[in-house]
C-alpha cells in the first residue's frame, strides 16, 4: 500500500535508515534457520510435483502447453521487431528435458537452433517448473506500481520475463494473483534501500526515490504475468537472482499500487552460470567490482536441480548479442490455499516521495 508521506518526513527517515544500516549489512541468514527453510522447500517441490504428475497428460494441461508455446513464440517475434533485430535461428540453452541431472551433465551449456521448431524451443521442461519457497531477503519494498515495464532507463541487459502460474491441485492456471518481482541493477545495487550490503551507505539519497527492476503485475486468464526488466546483477554472497512475491485477494488501489491479500508464495528465480558469465562479459555488468557467488556456493540456490525442483528459467536470445536481450520464461506450481503472510517482511514503503524505511512513519 502506498503511503502518502511528505518530503521532510522522507529525509529524517532516510537518515535514520543510514544510521541503522551498519547494523543491517544486507542479506546475513541463521545458519539453523536456513537449514530448516531449504528442507522445507524440498519437501514442498515434491510434494507439488506428484500433483502436477497427476494430470501432465489430461487435456487441460496439454492444451495449456500448446498455448504457451503459441504464445512465447510470438512474443519473442514481436520483440525481435520492436527493436528491429533479424529473423534467423534462436540461440537457446540445450533442451533440459534430456539432461539426468545437472549435477551429471552440465545445465550451462547453450547452442545455436538451426532448425526452427515452435514445438522443441518453446515449450518448458516439464509440466510445470517449480520455484521453491525461500527467503524473501532483506530488499523487499511494499506498496510497488503495478506495471510491466521496470526499467526506467537503466542500462542493461533487456529481459521479457514471463511468469506463468499453475494451482497444483487441478493444473489450470490461476489468474488474478498479484506477482511482485524485484532484482538488482546491473552492478549488483537494489533500488529503494540503503544497506552496506547494498553498497549505497556512502552514496547520497538518491536510492531511496528510485525504483528501478521493481513492479507487480496480476497474472491474466492463463496464469501470466509478463515484466520487461534487466537481467540482475550479481551482489557479494549471493548467487545472481531475481525475487517474487504472490499475493491473491487483494485490494487494487486507485494510486496504481495494491493493498492487503494473502501471500501465497515466496521464492527466487536462479540463473544458469554460463548465462551468468556472458551477460557480465558486457557492460555495465562488467564494471561490477563485488565479489562473484556461483549457483553452488550459495546459501539458497542449488548447487543441481532435479525433477522436483528447477528455479532455473528456459531462454533465448533475441539476437547472436545478448546485448539485444532475452526472452525468458517459468511455469510456477503453487497451492492456492497456502498461507506465508506471516513470513513476509518489508524494508520500506514506496511512497509518493521514494522509500520511506518500515518504523519510521
Amino acid at each position: 500500500m502506498v503511503y502518502y508521506a511528505n518530503t521532510l518526513a522522507l529525509v529524517l527517515a532516510s537518515i535514520s535508515y543510514i544510521q541503522s544500516a551498519a547494523a543491517h549489512p544486507g542479506e546475513v541468514h541463521d545458519p539453523i534457520h536456513v537449514k530448516r527453510e531449504i528442507e522445507t522447500r524440498n519437501a514442498l517441490a515434491t510434494q507439488h510435483k506428484r500433483s502436477l504428475g497427476l494430470c501432465s497428460n489430461s487435456m487441460k494441461a496439454r492444451g495449456l502447453n500448446e498455448g504457451s508455446i503459441a504464445r512465447r513464440a510470438a512474443k519473442a517475434e514481436k520483440l525481435r521487431a520492436a527493436r528491429g533485430l533479424p529473423n534467423g535461428p534462436f540461440k537457446t540453452k540445450r533442451d533440459a528435458a534430456s539432461l539426468v541431472a545437472f549435477g551429471a551433465i552440465s545445465h550451462n551449456e547453450t547452442g545455436v537452433v538451426t532448425d526452427f521448431s515452435v514445438e522443441s524451443l518453446f515449450t518448458a521442461n516439464t509440466s510445470c517448473i517449480l520455484t521453491p519457497e525461500t527467503t524473501i531477503g532483506p530488499y523487499w519494498i511494499e506498496g510497488e506500481l503495478i506495471r510491466s515495464n521496470l526499467t526506467e532507463g537503466k542500462e542493461g541487459v533487456p529481459i521479457h520475463l514471463e511468469l506463468q502460474f499453475i494451482n497444483t491441485d487441478t493444473c489450470e492456471p490461476v489468474s488474478d494473483l498479484m506477482i511482485d518481482t524485484w532484482g538488482a541493477n546491473a552492478t549488483g545495487v537494489y533500488s529503494g534501500v540503503v544497506f552496506a550490503g547494498n553498497e549505497q551507505v556512502s552514496a547520497n539519497l538518491g536510492s531511496l526515490t528510485e525504483n528501478y527492476n521493481r513492479g507487480v503485475q496480476p497474472t491474466d486468464s492463463d496464469g501470466v504475468a509478463a515484466f520487461d526488466t534487466n537481467f540482475p546483477g550479481h551482489y557479494d554472497g549471493r548467487a545472481t537472482h531475481q525475487h517474487t512475491i504472490v499475493t491473491h485477494n487483494y485490494t487494487l488501489l486507485a494510486n496504481g499500487t495494491y493493498s492487503g491479500g494473502v501471500v501465497n508464495h515466496i521464492g527466487q528465480i536462479f540463473f544458469e552460470e554460463a548465462l551468468r558469465s556472458a551477460v557480465e562479459a558486457v557492460t555495465p555488468y562488467s564494471t561490477n567490482t563485488q565479489a562473484i557467488t556461483s549457483n553452488e556456493d550459495d546459501t539458497w540456490a542449488p548447487s543441481q536441480a532435479d525433477n522436483d525442483y528447477d528455479p532455473y528459467p528456459e531462454y533465448v536470445y533475441l539476437s547472436d548479442d545478448i546485448r539485444d536481450g532475452l526472452l525468458m520464461w517459468l511455469q510456477i506450481g503453487i497451492n492456492v490455499t497456502a498461507d506465508v503472510t506471516s513470513t513476509e517482511s518489508a524494508e520500506g514503503i514506496l511512497t509518493v516521495n521514494g522509500t520511506v524505511p518500515l518504523g519510521t512513519l
